[in-house]
């Protein structure tokens, strides 16, 4: 088990903020007794979001969200893809449960992973889980051509209605297994996952193009899972960047 002492100091943050719920009834309770000034919120958030890139960058290699993933986090409306009852919560820096036992990330994870892809302008990104859709309106924000797939088929249903609410209509998504990825779209400047298998689905190594990276949570279970960067080389081998110990929800099979 790792000891807290060793985690980064966002996950530190994290592990305190979730063990301070009692659940959801008070994380209601919180997100009603807050006003919904959207605008201070988004700019705390941030703030957040650039001190976590600070705290962990020995560990990431990156110091700060690029302009466009900055503008992006300031502009997709993140109450839109949480539960009513924790709009006012929307922009904590801290994950939210979005029903059917998953969770929408915290807003630095989401950023850091989405920076660690290093995408080109206009790129092609699978997503893998597509949970609340807030990660694909992160990515179609910036301008990527986004597909996503998600096998639990409330949660996909729900995230493609707050996707084409929020302005995200370009976002193409689809319910199934995500440890196959998408080969009918491949090939992908970048594949981000959003739940963690205890190894790297082989299919989404092969859906990688040349130079393409996958950032992916990887580990049996949430006590010993690292968030990875691979990159593919031009003659397919590939290279594995390893960052930070992460908790995610497990990758859901097709059974």
């Amino acid at each position: 088990m790792l000891s807290r002492s060793l985690l980064p100091v966002p996950m530190r943050r994290t592990l305190l903020r979730v063990l301070a719920f009692s659940g959801l009834a008070t994380l209601v309770d919180r997100a009603r007794a807050r006003g919904p000034d959207t605008a201070a919120a988004r700019e705390r958030m941030l703030r957040e979001i650039e001190s976590d890139f600070r705290a962990t960058a020995t560990d990431t290699g990156v110091s700060a969200p690029g302009p466009a993933l900055r503008r992006a986090l300031a502009a997709v409306p993140r109450e839109r893809f949480v539960p009513p009852a924790l709009a006012a919560s929307a922009y904590d820096n801290t994950p939210l449960p979005i029903g059917e036992g998953q969770t929408i990330s915290q807003p630095f994870i989401v950023a850091l992973m989405t920076e660690l892809l290093k995408l080109p302008a206009g790129g092609r990104v699978l997503e893998v889980g597509t949970g609340s859709g807030y990660q694909a309106a992160i990515l179609a924000e910036m301008g990527m051509r986004v597909y996503s797939i998600e096998i639990v088929a409330p949660l996909a249903e729900r995230a493609r209605a707050a996707l084409d609410a929020a302005g995200y209509a370009s976002v193409v998504t689809r319910i199934g297994d995500g440890y196959k990825g998408w080969p009918d779209a491949a090939p992908f400047d970048g594949i981000i996952v959003t739940a963690a298998p205890d190894h790297v689905p082989p299919a989404l190594v092969e859906q990688l193009k040349p130079g393409g990276r996958m950032v992916i949570p990887v580990g049996p279970n949430w006590l010993s899972q690292e968030l990875r960067v691979i990159r593919k080389e031009t003659d397919g081998r590939t290279v594995t960047q390893r960052t930070l110990p992460v908790r995610f929800v497990p990758l859901t099979r097709a059974r």
